[in-house]
């Protein structure tokens, strides 16, 4: 990798990377707070403080690695803790808590879109221009992929567990025990080049679909 692609992940990519990681992790919390689990709201967990969230390995190790190596960026944080049993209905208010952080991560990639706009349309000639529509680059392509990631239908995924949420508990709890399987699916997604055949396509229709939203 040359040194400007160097620079450029070490300066402009870390902010949006932690705040969708952030605000997706914190979204789970304020969402399992207000169907009644206030479990991650003990452990403080519902706060914008990256530190909370960082996985050493998940969120550092791993994506830096396979950024450098193979280009796709891949990586987890720190679950947000949450107790089903403190729900009026388990299954069903887990699957709109696991929603939530997918749904965070669109608003992001829509704010981080309009940056976008602003950049290109209001600060182009100004110094703030250039860096704001890197920036916002990022924004768009890392929330649209844990978006995108986070909604395949596979536990431990959101996907999985909002998979879980729409079926019938017997069929739930047969689902629920490929979560044991999980990373290992992933992984293999992954290395086998199945997982960006599946979320490149996604990713780049959404893409131009915020693009014409906010008149890119």
């Amino acid at each position: 990798m040359q040194d400007t692609n160097l620079l450029y992940y070490l300066t402009i990519a870390p902010v949006p990377i932690i705040l969708a990681i952030t605000l997706h992790e914190v979204s789970h919390g304020l969402v399992a707070k207000y169907l009644g689990d206030m479990t991650a709201y003990q452990q403080g967990r519902l706060t914008l403080n990256p530190l909370k969230h960082m996985d050493p390995i998940g969120t550092v190790v791993v994506p830096l690695v396979l950024v450098f190596t193979t280009g796709f960026l891949f990586g987890w944080a720190k679950p947000v803790p949450v107790d089903p049993r403190n729900f009026k209905r388990p299954r069903e208010d887990m699957a709109v808590v696991a929603l939530a952080g997918p749904l965070s991560n669109l608003a992001m990639a829509l704010f981080w879109a309009v940056m976008l706009s602003i950049a290109t349309h209001l600060l182009a000639k100004t110094w703030l221009g250039h860096p704001l529509s890197l920036m916002a680059e990022v924004g768009i392509t890392i929330n649209l992929i844990l978006m995108l990631l986070n909604l395949l239908p596979v536990p431990p995924l959101d996907g999985g567990r909002i998979v879980t949420g729409l079926l019938k508990p017997a069929a739930a709890y047969r689902f629920a025990q490929i979560e044991r399987y999980g990373f290992i699916i992933l992984l293999l997604l992954l290395f086998t080049g199945v997982l960006g055949k599946i979320l490149w396509p996604l990713l780049q229709i959404i893409k131009r679909l915020l693009f014409a939203i906010v008149g890119l």
